[in-house]
């Protein structure tokens, strides 16, 4: 097989049902298959699938491994050229693989691809969770092409155009597999989120490149998981972008940015204790804590990272503050930022 779709299934039935078949329409060719992995569902997943979509393989986990190591653990069990991390509530369009996969035969520099990625519940809109490609500016916080904190763009044609991106999101990700093996593939110890956006690091600052090509569309349903403002979310959102910070930086800059990230951190608390949001307060102070307790088993990929770095400077990370630009200047689209992602 040249390519394999891989969705991470937990409990998923419901979503299968629906997209599984649109997935199948428009994807299925003698060189592609789509797999579907598992993740120790307890809901009657398997036996559906096996009921009504026999010639779908299976990967059946033994537990609930998380997105990160059911991805690992997953990819493991196929062999193709390029792999296609798929979210089970992500609707496809007619060719949306074929034109990634032809990109990626005619560009070997590129090591991984996202499609444009609407919303499916509004799909005049970009999604949340990705959009037209992702980056982070220099204190870690993530946005997109389409996407800056909460002001999510209608999707106009404005960024119909293909450009090199920090990350992109593991809701569509087609990666040649062997880069993700060499890279390290997600990081099992973040369990769920912000881990693409940290693979995508060490594949940038190794000399790989990503791109978002918008002639592929996709839709997704987002947030299937865990709710948007769940103190779960929150959780391990906090607590993996401090790890993904600490695994990357750069000495010199790690304590002045941690630093100014401790300062951010609490002003969010306080920002989410006077809107009553208790529990994910609570949940910023437990991510603060648990990185401190977890910082200590990260030294070696630390370490790795920067050993085998190319560059000190990666030309798709903002190198500016996207809450000052949000805020305090009004910019809330990424064509507002004067962003220049291209420029090396």
């Amino acid at each position: 097989m040249k390519t394999s779709v891989v969705i991470l299934n937990w409990n998923g039935r419901k979503l299968l049902e629906q997209f599984l078949p649109i997935v199948l329409e428009h994807t299925l060719d003698y060189e592609t298959e789509v797999v579907v992995a598992d993740n120790g569902s307890s809901d009657d997943s398997i036996n559906f699938l096996k009921a009504n979509f026999p010639q779908v393989p299976v990967v059946a986990l033994d537990k609930n491994y998380g997105f990160a190591e059911g991805y690992n653990r997953a990819l493991q069990q196929v062999n193709s050229e390029y792999v296609v991390l798929l979210n089970s509530d992500v609707e496809t369009t007619e060719n949306w693989l074929s034109t990634i996969i032809s990109y990626l035969e005619m560009h070997p520099e590129v090591s991984a691809v996202q499609p444009k990625i609407l919303a499916q519940k509004n799909k005049t809109h970009f999604e949340y969770a990705g959009a037209c490609g992702g980056f982070i500016d220099k204190f870690g916080y993530p946005f997109c092409r389409g996407r800056i904190l909460e002001n999510v763009e209608p999707d106009q044609g404005q960024y119909n155009y293909v450009i090199p991106i920090f990350w992109a999101t593991g809701a569509c990700l087609c990666i040649r597999r062997k880069d993700y093996f060499e890279a390290g593939g997600l990081d099992a110890r973040f369990f769920a989120h912000m881990e693409e956006i940290d693979l995508c690091w060490r594949l940038n600052a190794r000399g790989k490149r990503i791109e978002c090509l918008p002639q592929s569309v996709v839709y997704h349903v987002g947030a299937a998981s865990l709710a948007k403002e769940n103190p779960r979310k929150t959780y391990l959102n906090f607590r993996n972008n401090l790890l993904m910070l600490y695994k990357n930086l750069p000495l010199g800059k790690l304590l002045p940015i941690f630093t100014i990230r401790l300062v951010l951190d609490l002003l969010a608390y306080v920002h989410l204790l006077v809107r009553g949001k208790f529990s994910n307060a609570n949940a910023v102070v437990k991510a603060h804590r648990d990185f401190i307790s977890m910082k200590s088993s990260f030294k070696h990929n630390r370490k790795e990272n920067l050993e085998k770095k190319v560059s000190n400077n990666i030309s798709t990370k903002f190198n500016g503050s996207i809450l000052w630009n949000y805020y305090m200047k009004g910019r809330k689209t990424f064509g507002t930022l004067g962003f220049k992602p291209s420029d090396a």
